[in-house]
């Protein structure tokens, strides 16, 4: 796994929901295929994010990790348009739809964002609140954001598919722990021993 400080390009002017002229810095894929290729990965400047509305929150995008989806999707992206790719990412809360209530301008926050909308490799994203999470105060924004994919596999794992509980006692082995997801899994909120 991969992090970048995506703290550049601060002067952007968000301007209003109605203003499509702001545009922002993004990485953009604009064909697909092997990652060496000519459009493979491209800086554009592309238009700001519309609203927030609803449950959405417009983050200003200060780190951003690279998984393993993001190769498969840009491999595969034959779309006729740029696409933004970028799930795991942190940053600061600029503005909140209307129906936001968990979180506020200013807030820090951490999240895998959603494959059907524009990604996190950009100034500015548009994510719902209900995938986000206030970033623990002891991270950084760059430690942040490597956790989120990684942190909602071992969950999943742990305490979905094995259904692990706060009682629940014996050792448990992580096999090939080689990659990002053992030391979340190895480490649990619940106290478990690796």
């Amino acid at each position: 796994m991969m992090t970048v400080d995506t703290k550049t390009d601060t002067k952007t002017d968000m301007g209003t929901d109605t203003d499509t002229a702001r545009t922002m810095r993004a990485v953009v894929n604009r064909a697909g295929g092997p990652i060496d290729g000519p459009e493979s990965l491209m800086d554009a400047r592309v238009p700001v994010p519309r609203g927030p509305n609803g449950h959405d929150l417009l983050v200003r995008v200060e780190a951003v990790s690279v998984n393993p989806v993001e190769v498969k999707v840009r491999a595969s992206h034959r779309g006729s348009r740029d696409g933004i790719l970028g799930y795991d990412a942190s940053g600061t809360v600029e503005r909140v739809g209307e129906e936001v209530t968990l979180f506020r301008p200013g807030d820090e926050v951490f999240y895998a964002g959603d494959i059907t909308r524009p990604g996190s490799n950009a100034t500015l994203q548009l994510v719902d609140e209900r995938i986000v999470g206030h970033r623990p105060r002891r991270l950084d924004a760059t430690d942040a954001a490597a956790l989120p994919l990684t942190g909602l596999t071992a969950w999943e794992a742990l305490f979905d598919k094995l259904r692990l509980t706060r009682e629940s006692t014996g050792t448990l082995l992580v096999v090939g722990a080689a990659g990002g997801v053992d030391p979340c899994s190895s480490s649990s909120p619940h106290g478990s021993r690796a």
